[in-house]
């Protein structure tokens, strides 16, 4: 018997019939009016689900950009909101906990005790960086609020403290910074208004962190109604270390030095200007070197280290303005600082709509630019690690309070700003300021070898000056970095080159670089 074609195909398979196309020679004038309709109908469907498709992918990106969002938050940012002093939850795990400690890196317990009976065994020497716990909160005390209200303590001790109904003990916040390094800093101030700022240039730790004038957060209610109270001039719970705006004086010209660098690549190296009177006149502003002193001819390296007002307010006026804020602006001029406690933001007014007459004193450190000294650490901090921020931070880990690590925080970086030719340009440039500059000075028979810049910057409507240093050791492999200002220098005679000098020192002498 012959099978029938249908009944020699495999189960499940169907014959595919391609559709072939009509000639519409062959068609009557109906069904091709028929077909031109369908085609019309077709093409309206097609405008009509086209938003609909991309309503659907504006909601599918609207989904996949909250998970990354919530992704992120809880990777990213869960601990900085959940630390916020306002966070009405801390209220409630303090209600079980027993405030946890606070330690040095070399274990020095600088705060301890419950909240309403919070001790500080060193008194005003870390009133800044350590903070208080009580109103509003800060330094250490705030940005590490949720880890010493949360507690370690094994089932066996939360179930018979539960029993007693007694609290748990909080964990203990290991610091970044260094007692005797902190101690340095507090005493080379001595009694100067200012700020110091040392830190690790390739993690971004920080060292040492000092504020004055200061106080005692033992009596920081005392403290709080006096710079609270009706027409108070008091500026002690001011951390200037991280929130006090200067002018940044000479150690801005170091990034003048880099806009000249990149505005004129390969011919930065034939700079060379004639400092040969007292005054010299730029954009019809007058502009005299510090102690109205002559540095006769210069190449840009020489500059840097006589630190020549006349040399640098020439160079701003070769600057193309708006390149140099934009390359001010990576630097995190104008923007916030990637760091978790209270900080201001660094200000650079110029672009290529202002006046010129402002472009000599801003090329040279003074007009109406500011600076914070931890910022300028962090500049600094770039040249010393190769040109990659870090970002600074204040905790190094966190303990149970039989000393069990619970939790260790790792450095963060935050960009590469500069080429590693940059790097060695300026490194070389600031080695001068040392051997045979405007600080060679104070750096003579250093065991180590250091780079910096000095500046001097008028304030208080030129009342007084102040004095600043940024700098690091070890050119060749930078161990730490310090960033110093002085109030009123021109009053109590206390120099931030000679406070770099005693805190390098100290460094070396206590072993840290081991």
């Amino acid at each position: 018997m012959k099978l029938k074609k249908s009944q020699g195909r495999l189960p499940g398979k169907r014959k595919e019939h391609k559709k072939k196309p009509v000639n519409p020679a062959l068609l009557t004038p109906e069904q091709q009016a028929f077909l031109e309709k369908e085609e019309k109908i077709d093409k309206i469907n097609d405008r009509m689900n086209r938003p609909i498709i991309g309503f659907a992918y504006i909601c599918a990106f609207i989904v996949i950009g909250m998970m990354a969002y919530i992704v992120h938050f809880m990777v990213v940012d869960s601990d900085e909101v959940i630390a916020n002093s306002a966070n009405p939850r801390l209220d409630s795990y303090a209600e079980n906990v027993n405030r946890g400690n606070i330690k040095t890196s070399d274990g020095k317990v600088v705060a301890t005790g419950d909240t309403d009976n919070r001790q500080y065994p060193y008194d005003n020497l870390f009133a800044h960086v350590v903070g208080y716990s009580k109103y509003t909160k800060a330094g250490i005390e705030r940005i590490g609020n949720y880890h010493l209200t949360e507690s370690h303590c094994n089932i066996l001790e939360r179930l018979v403290n539960t029993l007693r109904e007694e609290k748990n003990e909080g964990d203990t916040v290991v610091s970044t910074v260094n007692y005797e390094l902190q101690k340095t800093a507090y005493d080379a101030l001595g009694g100067a208004d200012g700020a110091v700022v040392v830190m690790e240039p390739d993690t971004g730790k920080i060292l040492a962190m000092v504020s004055k004038p200061d106080f005692n957060p033992n009596k920081i209610d005392a403290v709080w109604e006096e710079a609270n109270s009706e027409n108070s001039t008091s500026s002690v719970l001011l951390n200037r270390a991280s929130q006090g705006l200067y002018a940044p004086g000479s150690t801005f010209k170091v990034l003048t030095t880099l806009a000249y660098m990149r505005q004129y690549p390969g011919k930065y190296d034939e700079y060379s200007y004639n400092c040969a009177s007292e005054n010299a006149v730029f954009n019809s502003v007058s502009v005299h070197c510090y102690g109205r002193k002559t540095h006769g001819q210069e190449d840009l390296a020489s500059a840097l280290a006589n630190s020549c007002n006349q040399a640098y307010a020439d160079i701003g006026t070769k600057l193309d303005l708006d390149e140099w804020r934009d390359m001010l602006e990576s630097f995190l001029f104008n923007k916030s600082l990637p760091y978790m406690d209270a900080s201001a933001d660094s200000k650079f007014y110029l672009d290529g709509k202002s006046n010129s007459g402002y472009v000599p004193q801003t090329a040279f450190g003074q007009g109406d630019t500011l600076i914070t000294p931890l910022h300028n650490a962090m500049i600094m901090s770039t040249i010393a690690n190769g040109g990659l921020m870090m970002k600074p931070y204040l905790i190094d880990s966190i303990e149970s309070y039989k000393g069990t690590r619970i939790k260790k925080f790792s450095p963060s970086s935050y960009d590469t700003l500069m080429t590693s030719k940059e790097v060695e340009t300026l490194t070389g440039y600031m080695r001068k300021v040392v051997t045979e500059g405007t600080a060679a000075a104070y750096f003579e028979g250093a065991p180590y070898e250091a780079a910096g810049k000095t500046g001097t910057a008028e304030y208080a409507q030129g009342e007084h000056d102040l004095s600043w240093f940024v700098g690091f050791s070890n050119v060749d492999n930078p161990d730490v970095v310090v960033s110093i200002v002085i109030e009123e220098s021109d009053v109590n005679g206390v120099k931030a080159s000679a406070a770099a000098r005693k805190i390098f020192d100290s460094y070396y002498e206590n072993g840290l670089d081991k």
